[in-house]
């Protein structure tokens, strides 16, 4: 297993950085404080450069800039298919700066240089996707008792307030700006505190595209400050946020105070269920993809494998062989496949969850361990002899650790497989059609998988049951959480 310190001919140029500011009113300003704080690369744990904190101050300052924007300039006047085009705009220059992103979004957050140039296309088509939304999204007339005309208009909800995570910090930011955008409202967004790079730089591009002053707004700072502020205005509508169930909590009890509507991304204990009738090779692969992928740290990731008894030692077996040679290192570097931890927090949290799941008796096959004495790396791990209550296979890891649990039926695994406080993704493996179609049916999550893992396509809807969130991002339905509907009767003659 090799260490971020191994040289490759594939390796990426390591992009300039420079401090980071905050994005109000279309300007870069610094932060009223004058508070830094340190981004970190993940993969040396040095420090990358220092990001300026906004206060509660610079929160008023935003939000005012986002109304000012939504209620009497330029935005308010704009066609639909105007604000489109700006849309379409930015979407080009991501995809034309795309490189120095992806570069960028690995730097931050540890992701490897393969899966950030995947996370751009994504970003590409969601903008793509919305811009397209932008002039089409329409009421109905309605047809009432009487001598009256009665019609809908979708208007947008107002200033936005938005949150998000470290783990997919460009795809997020489009999954939230995209809808929000099309249907007309205004942004004060909040990036990830580990991960501030790309957000700003997307923020400058979308001054180049040419959106007026205020309609996008991007701070920086830490969630119990800069977020609370955030969340509490009494001049913020509505607040996306992705992150942690814990969180979202607080969340909710603070907007509660304006009644302002929330929608949450939340965290997740996903089910991956494997058949013994399923193509065993393509399901070792699966398998190995739903948990490793972005070292694990992914919301949908596949932590709890379900493997029926009559394939289950062969299974762990290959599963293991397979983790074993999975290169670890550089994210700069295009032959890794997996990068760093986001954070000396985030291995350390890891890590106390390995010693946990030994302490409570399950089997440490593979793995378990840090990788190098530099930067946040933890080797892809696995763990057998897994009973449902142990913690492991309760509480979201957020890192390669997945928990091997044997069952024998169909009725059996759908009932452990939901037996969670969470419900964001499932999987299921089989040949057998009425099978898949049971599980998918029965199993209670947003998200569910035949024969794949992890496919997430920007017209398709997202989100969770359960604790793993409220409402959808992606698709037809997330426009439904950023318009208000207005009845509109008219007396005839």
């Amino acid at each position: 297993m090799s260490t971020a310190t191994l040289p490759s001919p594939h390796a990426v140029k390591r992009p300039a950085v420079k401090d980071q500011l905050l994005f109000i009113g279309g300007q870069f300003v610094s932060g009223s404080s004058g508070k830094t704080f340190p981004a970190i690369d993940p993969a040396t744990g040095d420090t990358l450069c220092q990001v300026h904190e906004a206060d509660r101050n610079d929160v008023n300052r935003a939000v005012r800039a986002a109304r000012q924007a939504l209620e009497a300039g330029p935005w308010k006047q704009m066609d639909a298919a105007d604000r489109g085009r700006l849309m379409f705009k930015l979407a080009d220059l991501v995809e034309r700066d795309a490189e120095e992103l992806a570069a960028l979004e690995s730097l931050n957050s540890g992701k490897t240089i393969t899966d950030s140039r995947g996370d751009l296309q994504g970003v590409v088509n969601t903008l793509r996707y919305y811009a397209g939304w932008a002039d089409k999204i329409e009421g109905r007339t309605v047809p009432v008792r009487g001598n009256f005309l009665s019609y809908t208009l979708r208007q947008p909800v107002g200033v936005v307030g938005q949150i998000i995570p470290w783990n997919f910090p460009l795809l997020m930011l489009a999954w939230k700006w995209g809808p929000a955008l099309a249907c007309g409202n205004t942004v004060v967004m909040k990036l990830a505190e580990q991960t501030p790079l790309t957000g700003m730089r997307v923020a400058e591009l979308a001054r180049t595209a040419g959106f007026p002053d205020g309609v996008i707004n991007v701070l920086n700072g830490l969630g119990e400050t800069t977020g609370a502020a955030l969340v509490a205005h009494p001049d913020v509508d509505k607040i996306a946020f992705t992150g942690h169930y814990e969180t979202a909590k607080i969340i909710q009890k603070s907007a509660a105070d304006t009644l302002k509507r929330c929608t949450f991304e939340l965290g997740g204990k996903s089910p991956n269920v494997i058949f013994a009738d399923c193509d065993l090779d393509k399901a070792v692969d699966g398998a190995h993809h739903a948990i490793y992928f972005h070292g694990g740290q992914c919301c949908t990731a596949g932590s709890r494998l379900f493997v029926e008894e009559k394939i289950h030692k062969e299974f762990v077996d290959r599963l293991a062989a397979k983790a074993k040679t999975r290169k670890v290192g550089n994210p700069l570097d295009g032959a890794t496949e997996q990068g760093p931890q986001v954070s000396q927090e985030q291995m350390d949290k890891i890590l106390g969850y390995v010693d946990l799941g030994q302490k409570q008796g399950a089997k440490l096959v593979t793995g378990g361990r840090r990788v190098g004495d530099k930067g946040f790396f933890v080797e892809p791990t696995v763990f057998d002899g897994v009973r449902d209550d142990m913690a492991i296979a309760r509480d979201e890891i957020f890192g390669p650790v997945v928990s091997v649990l044997p069952f024998t039926g169909v009725d059996e695994v759908i009932g452990r497989a939901n037996n969670t406080y969470y419900g964001l993704a499932a999987a299921v493996w089989t040949k057998d059609i009425d099978k898949a179609h049971l599980f998918a049916r029965e199993a209670k999550a947003g998200t569910v998988w035949v024969n794949c893992y992890h496919v997430v396509d920007t017209t398709t809807p997202f989100g969770g049951f359960k604790m793993s969130g409220q409402g959808r991002e992606n698709g037809e339905a997330a426009l439904d959480h950023y318009t208000e509907t207005k009845t509109v009767t008219v007396k005839l003659g």
